[in-house]
């Protein structure tokens, strides 16, 4: 019979992060890796209702389209951000979801 590996961290401590959490993560620390992206999401938390268009984000940083749409869309393929079409304008917001760890993680 073989005995439980011991847990490095001591008794009582978190379980190993499985294996698909840990992809996940993963995947998303490489998303918001990037500064550009840490403000995009760092603007759109500050917006007075929470969301932005990348007009605004464009204006914000000072960056232009093209490279803001770029960024914004990573943090979309990743389901940190979500699109919300409006008319012509589409408005980009946190995921509710996601919200409380990025706020975390922009701390």
């Amino acid at each position: 019979m073989s005995q439980p590996l011991p847990n490095p961290a001591g008794p009582g401590s978190n379980p190993p992060l499985a294996r698909s959490a840990a992809e996940d993560l993963a995947r998303t620390l490489r998303a918001v890796a990037d500064p550009t992206r840490l403000q995009l999401l760092s603007v759109i938390l500050d917006s007075a209702d929470g969301r932005a268009t990348v007009t605004q984000l464009t204006e914000a940083l000072g960056l232009r389209q093209p490279t803001v749409t770029h960024h914004v869309r990573i943090l979309v393929e990743d389901g940190l951000l979500e699109r919300e079409p409006d008319g012509k304008f589409a408005w980009l917001s946190v995921a509710a979801d996601r919200r409380p760890a990025i706020e975390d993680l922009l701390r």
